[in-house]
Order: C-alpha cells, then sequence, then structure tokens
C-alpha cells in the first residue's frame, strides 16, 4: 500500500479523536468554565451539527476542485479549529473551536476516499479506502480512551494540543506523501439532488438520525453516569471507554456481514437489542459489572447499524453517490446532536444521570418504527446495481460516520 495512505489515516485519526475525544473531558471542561452538564454536552451536539452542515454544503462547493489541495485545506482548517479549542478562555469560544474543526470533518472523508482510491490499482481501492478509515476506528478503539487520559493528567487542554500537533502531522504527510490526482470530472449538482425526490431517501436519512441519536444520547453522557451512578473512579472511565470502543470495532465489521444477509431484518434486530441494552443499562447502572457488561454491548450493537444505515441509503440514491454519501455523514450527525441534545435536557430537567440511557432507548424505538413504515414500501424507488457496481454493506462502512460511526456514522 502506497505511504500517502498513512498519512490520511493519520488525518481520520485527529478528526475521529476531535469529534468523541470530549466525552471523556465533559466534567472537567463543565467544572473548568463554570457550565453545567447539559451545556457541557452542547459541544458534542454542536460539533455534530457542524459535520452535517460541512458534509454536504462545503463537500458540494468543493467537488469541482483540485483534491489534494483540497484536503491540505481541510487540514488546515482542522488544526485552526483544535488550536482555537486548545487556548479557549471561554466556553463560547471553545465551541467556535468545535465548529470550526467540525466543517472539515464530512469533506475529508469524502474526499480521502476519493483520493485513496485513485492511489492504487483498481483491484485494490477498497483495500485503501479501508486503510484511510482506520485511523477513524484507531481513535473509537485507543485515541478516545487515550485522550481522555491525558487530559484527567494533564488538564484537558492537553488533548486538544494534541490533536492539533496530530493535524500538523497529518498535513505535512499529505503534503509530502500523498501524490497529485487527475482533476474532477464535471459533477451535476442538479442530478445528485434529483435523488433527494425519493421518499425512500429520506426514510433511510430519517433512520439514521434516529438509530445514531439513540446510541449517542447514551454515550455523550457516559462519564457522569460512570462517576456519579456506577461509582467509578474517574481516573477509570478512560479504560472503560476502551470497551466501547471494542465494540464499534466488533460491530462495524459484524454488521456489515449481517447487512449484506438481510438489510431491513439486520437493522430491526440491531435497533431493537439497542433499545433492550439501553434500559437494561439505565436500570442496572448503579451495578459495576452490569456496566461493564453494557457499555460493551452499547458500542457493539450501537455501532453494528452503520453499515447497513449506509447500504440503505446508497441503495435508495446509487445514482447520486457523492451527496447520497454526504447527507448519510450529515443524518449520522445529526442524530448525534439531537441525542445529546435530548439527554442534556433530561439531565436539565433533574431527572440523572441514568436519564440520557431512558431517553436514547426511546430515540432508538422511533426509529424501529420508521423502520418498520418504510419496509412496507422499500421495494419501491431501488434501482438494480449493475454487477460492477453492487455494493456490499461491509464495504460502505468508510463512507458512512461511525461512531460512525456508527456513523456515527
Amino acid at each position: 500500500m502506497p505511504i500517502g495512505l498513512i498519512a490520511l489515516a493519520l488525518g481520520g485519526f485527529g478528526i475521529g479523536l476531535t469529534e468523541f475525544g470530549i466525552v471523556g473531558l465533559l466534567p472537567e471542561v463543565a467544572a473548568d468554565f463554570g457550565v453545567t452538564e447539559s451545556v457541557a454536552g452542547y459541544l458534542v451536539s454542536g460539533y455534530a451539527l457542524s459535520v452535517a452542515i460541512g458534509a454536504i454544503v462545503l463537500t458540494a462547493a468543493i467537488a469541482r476542485f483540485d483534491r489534494k489541495k483540497v484536503l491540505l485545506s481541510l487540514m488546515v482548517l482542522f488544526i485552526i479549529g483544535n488550536l482555537i479549542s486548545a487556548v479557549a478562555p471561554s466556553y463560547s469560544l471553545l465551541m467556535i473551536g468545535r465548529v470550526v474543526a467540525a466543517l472539515c470533518h464530512g469533506a475529508f472523508f469524502g474526499v480521502g476516499a476519493v483520493v485513496a482510491a485513485d492511489m492504487v490499482a483498481p483491484t485494490r481501492k477498497a483495500g485503501a479506502i479501508s486503510l484511510m478509515f482506520a485511523g477513524l476506528t484507531a481513535a473509537n478503539v485507543l485515541g478516545v480512551p487515550l485522550g481522555t487520559f491525558l487530559g484527567q493528567q494533564l488538564g484537558w487542554r492537553s488533548t486538544f494540543w494534541a490533536i492539533t500537533v496530530i493535524g500538523v502531522v497529518a498535513l505535512a504527510g499529505i503534503k509530502l506523501l500523498v501524490p497529485q490526482t487527475a482533476p474532477p470530472g464535471e459533477v451535476s449538482l442538479r442530478g445528485e439532488l434529483g435523488a433527494f425526490r425519493r421518499g425512500q431517501v429520506w426514510v433511510s436519512i430519517t433512520l439514521s438520525i434516529l438509530a445514531f441519536g439513540g446510541v449517542i444520547g447514551g454515550f455523550t453522557y457516559i462519564a457522569f453516569t460512570l462517576t456519579e451512578v456506577s461509582g467509578f473512579a474517574t481516573a477509570t472511565v478512560p479504560w472503560l471507554l476502551v470497551l466501547f470502543g471494542i465494540g464499534t470495532f466488533v460491530g462495524n465489521f459484524y454488521g456489515g456481514k449481517f447487512a449484506d444477509r438481510a438489510l431491513n431484518t439486520s437493522l430491526m434486530v440491531s435497533l431493537g437489542l439497542l433499545a433492550v441494552v439501553l434500559a437494561v443499562f439505565a436500570l442496572t447502572a448503579e451495578n459495576k459489572i452490569m456496566t461493564v457488561i453494557s457499555l460493551l454491548l452499547m458500542g457493539t450493537i450501537g455501532l453494528s447499524t452503520a453499515p447497513g444505515l449506509q447500504l440503505r441509503t446508497m441503495k435508495y440514491a446509487q445514482d447520486a453517490p457523492t451527496m447520497a454519501s454526504g447527507a448519510n455523514i450529515a443524518a449520522f450527525n445529526v442524530g448525534n446532536a439531537l441525542g445529546a441534545w435530548i439527554g442534556g435536557l433530561a439531565i436539565g430537567a433533574g431527572y440523572g444521570f441514568i436519564s440520557p440511557l431512558w431517553a436514547g432507548a426511546g430515540v432508538t424505538l422511533a426509529g424501529l418504527v420508521v423502520l418498520a413504515l418504510g419496509s412496507i414500501g422499500s421495494g419501491k424507488g431501488a434501482r438494480p446495481l449493475a454487477p460492477a457496481q453492487e455494493l456490499r454493506a461491509d464495504q460502505s462502512v468508510p463512507a458512512a460516520r461511525e461512531p460512525e460511526r456508527a456513523k456515527a456514522a
């Protein structure tokens, strides 16, 4: 594999760390700026909404420009955003830094996937894209817990300084190691937007919002749940988050396998199980053993939906791949923002630190209802793929934001 892919993967690692590295540090940030827990949680939802905007608007705006220059410009934006966050003297400026960094998120992965594929032979394109997105997966498994540990030991600002350094290294790597790519062809924005006249495309987008809203609604305030309800020491939070990260890795992999066999069925099972896990977590959060098990299952089942959600969106908008991918990333992050917002409302209303788990279960059940209703007409509007265009669910994960991400997604 070309060494330039490592530079792209490093950029993906930094972006993944920026998005959710703040989750384990919300107690420290809230205490430092004297804001409530729910207000601190807006740092997650604000980032997610900005990703959603950038994924569609920015991707459309830069589609015709030289891709390597676009990647370099996006990394500069990423560095500036995290630098602002690192030195922010107030909560408002920290939020501005988060928004600036978030704007490059969706566009970087969308453009980076094309560049990665262009760097290798046709038979190795999927592997190249997977390697680039390995950075995002690594951020979920290792980066977030390590970022939380660093922030707890040296102050939450140190995590943003570390991410800034990662961004600088990635920028240099892209500049030196990523080859110049062929200029993009003509892009018909009107043609791609036409896919959004189909009802099933909107069903898929709504489903992605609710699915990720459920899991991220429970996860955003997990540091408070672990310390204030389960009774874990603050120092153990980073290591507990490793369990969630491992779960997301496993869920992404097997979720794709299951979605390939039966798309809607796999999504229904995953959403149903996720609602159960969140409810059980809420009921047993005072038990440390059950908390550990629930945290692992929440990551595994929650992110198992990502491949299927991506595949469903692409299935009904396959003639508009660029905007469909952007819309899916946007949907995942709108869901992240929705989940964090609802969880914050529940805490602010005095329902305690298990209330985001109950809120997440409710949002997940809403997604299950949407999927059931949408499946009634799911045979309409999908155009059969030609053999060379067949899309496997496990190959579609990179295009989504995992938690996207799960994409989050």
